[in-house]
Formats: structure tokens, sequence, C-alpha cells
């Protein structure tokens, strides 16, 4: 079938939402206020991470911290009981200081990617404290449900770092584990996440 087939498109007749994805569902945003930790626990407070989506979508908004640090993440599968499932990711970041004169190529961070590692993983670059600097991003999970495959995720964060710079970092990674994340936790390494909103959304 043609875009327009005798009047008919495959708009009217449905075949784009079958065949090109669907819709943003929204699922629950949580605001941090000296916060110590966000976590999203599926069937905990209206929150959904199970095999409703096949696609999970977090969207970081402002995130300021009380101290500098990293901001990172970590899945459980057992309901949010802990926080420790192996991860391997790799992480690149670019960076522009405000007086033009940092290095500015995009470089491998070594030290913030893991292997077979149940640390936090790092999605920014120390993130500093000055009242107007925060930290913005968005991660994919894909089916965390699964217990038949690993889960991936990927991610994109900017961050105020030190002179001070805009940190653009690129995180991308799998949970090594077959049995389904239920659970996603983010937090600042030291401190508490003094201000702003996660928001969870379900891509069908």
């Amino acid at each position: 079938m043609g875009l327009i087939s005798n009047g008919t498109t495959i708009f009217d007749a449905g075949s784009m939402a079958a065949g090109f994805g669907g819709s943003m569902s929204f699922i629950k945003k949580l605001t941090a206020s000296s916060s110590g930790t966000l976590s999203f626990v599926n069937g905990a407070s209206a929150v959904v991470l199970d095999n409703t989506y096949k696609e999970y979508l977090f969207i970081i908004n402002q995130c300021h911290p009380s101290a500098a640090s990293n901001f990172a993440f970590q899945g459980s599968i057992n309901t949010g009981s802990a926080y420790g499932v192996n991860i391997t990711s790799t992480h690149f970041q670019n960076k522009m200081d405000e007086g033009n004169t940092g290095s500015h190529a995009l470089s491998y961070e070594a030290g913030r990617d893991l292997a077979q590692s149940t640390s936090f993983q790092r999605l920014t670059e120390t993130q500093n404290t000055a009242a107007d600097e925060c930290c913005s991003g968005y991660i994919h999970l894909f089916n965390p449900s699964s217990t038949t495959f690993v889960k991936h995720f990927n991610a994109t964060f900017e961050s105020i770092s030190d002179n001070p710079s805009s940190s653009n970092n690129y995180c991308a990674g799998y949970f090594n584990t077959t049995s389904a994340i239920d659970a996603i936790q983010f937090k600042f390494e030291s401190g508490n996440i003094d201000s702003g909103t996660i928001t969870l959304y379900g891509i069908s």
C-alpha cells in the first residue's frame, strides 16, 4: 500500500502505530527535597516497571546536589531491597568551559565505566554546587522484565562541572542479569539531591 491509494492512507488504516512505534505514557514523577535517594519500585506508589512496556524512559530535570559529586543510578532485582546488579558499561564525555580555555575533545572516561561491577553507574562528571548549577538528562531502559536477556540502557546527561564547564556525558551498557529489573534508584554519590525532578514514562 502506498501512502495514498484511492483516498485511503496507511495512517487511516492504523498501520503507522503497528509499524512505527507507539506513544509515551506518564507513570510517576518524583520531586527531590534534600533527598538522599529517589527510587522507582515496581508496584509501590503507582510505579509500573514490569512487562507492561518494553522500553522505559527516565527524564532527570535540574537535579542540584548538596555536595560536589557524581550523579548515579543502579537497579534492583528484589523490589528495592538491595541495589547492586552487575553492570558493564562505557562512558564518553565532551566539554567546554566558560572561558574557552579547556579541552573540548570527546574523551573516553575509564573512571566512569563499569566492568561486571555492582557499583552505582556514574552518569555525569563531578557536579558542582553553586546555587544556579544542576544536571539534567535522560535514560532509556529496555525490556527490564525480561527473564531471558540482559537489560540494556543508554543515557545522555548535561552537567556543570569545574571552571565552570558544560560537560556533556554519554553512557551506555547493560545490567548483566536474566532476572527482572523491578526497581531503579538515583542518587549523588555524596550528599543529597537538594532539588530537581525525575519522571518515568513507559514507551508503547
